[in-house]
């Protein structure tokens, strides 16, 4: 375990709220997915050393998690039980760390699913995990028995980002494949939705409190919402030219937040208004490739920069 102090770093002082602040992070760290705790901790997946990290936003301080030989971590969530759960691409396997213990618990892939390069995980209302990996798959692992379930994806490689809903559905983007999966908990099977643009490069998805579901589309610079109650779409292009919509994450308040790495930016999408807003990063090059948050803050990982940033949006924008 490594522990590292670092004072947190304000941006300079801006004419409008919400305030962002940047938190670094041990150099190499290459810092992929972020996910804040309960406890006021931030986790996050230290891809290029091999370990989860933990960041103390009131101390800057960070303490590092040693994962397993060859581990090269992706994504990290937190789970119903607490604790942190990482998709690890090198290790070829779901990984669980305790919040209190830092015990780590692994659950390999069958052998027959080598290389699979794991991406991103999400609990279902059932409190079953379900995980994509970007060479073809898609599966499930149930913590209470361990048992594990791999599916080849529609359309073969692609499965990126996975999101669930509130009523705990689960839908993932596909990269490659350009759709969006909805993914039936009780076959395993998967209903290709196609969003409107052709080839747009569907990257992640993240679910409203309406159940919707909000595309980052990479190829194509849009971001896109599928409504389940009446199969419809809307797409709206990000502002700039050539954006590169990777990232997406809807906050508290439903409004939606991406990282465009053309712009070096977030951005955040007011669907009442269709406004967007747009948040220069603190670093050169940021590379956020993903955010997460919880009421009040939204959190990214600038993998380029070994940062962690964080916007404090308060009651409003």
């Amino acid at each position: 375990m490594l522990m590292v102090s670092a004072a947190a770093l304000p941006l300079a002082a801006q004419d409008t709220q919400p305030a962002l602040q940047a938190y670094p992070v041990p150099a190499g760290s290459h810092p992929h997915d972020v996910a804040p705790a309960p406890d006021g901790s931030v986790w996050y997946t230290a891809q290029n050393r091999g370990e989860l990290g933990r960041l103390d936003p009131a101390s800057g301080e960070t303490v590092h998690i040693p994962l397993g030989a060859g581990s090269r971590p992706h994504g990290v969530i937190v789970g119903p039980d607490g604790a942190a759960w990482v998709t690890d691409g090198g290790m070829n396997a779901i990984v669980r760390v305790d919040a209190d213990t830092e015990a780590i618990s692994v659950y390999p892939l069958p052998p027959e699913h080598r290389n699979a390069n794991l991406n991103t995980a999400a609990f279902d209302g059932s409190g079953v995990l379900w995980f994509t990996g970007q060479n073809g798959i898609y599966g499930r692992l149930d913590p209470a028995s361990a048992e594990m379930t791999v599916y080849d994806a529609p359309r073969g490689r692609g499965p990126y980002g996975i999101t669930a809903t509130p009523d705990g559905d689960i839908y993932y983007a596909s990269l490659a494949g350009s759709y969006v999966g909805y993914i039936d908990l009780e076959t395993g099977e998967v209903t290709v939705l196609e969003p409107p643009t052709p080839n747009q490069g569907a990257r992640r998805v993240w679910s409203d409190s309406q159940g919707r579901i909000w595309v980052s589309e990479w190829d194509a610079g849009h971001v896109s919402v599928y409504d389940p109650t009446d199969e419809s779409w809307q797409t709206w292009p990000l502002p700039g030219d050539s954006p590169r919509a990777y990232a997406v994450y809807v906050d508290d308040r439903d409004v939606v937040w991406l990282s465009d790495f053309t712009a070096n930016t977030l951005v955040s999408f007011d669907p009442a208004t269709e406004t967007f807003t747009s948040y220069p990063l603190p670093s050169p090059v940021s590379q956020v490739r993903q955010i997460l948050g919880r009421p009040g803050e939204v959190w990214g990982a600038e993998s380029a920069a070994d940062q962690l940033v964080v916007i404090r949006t308060g009651e409003s924008e």
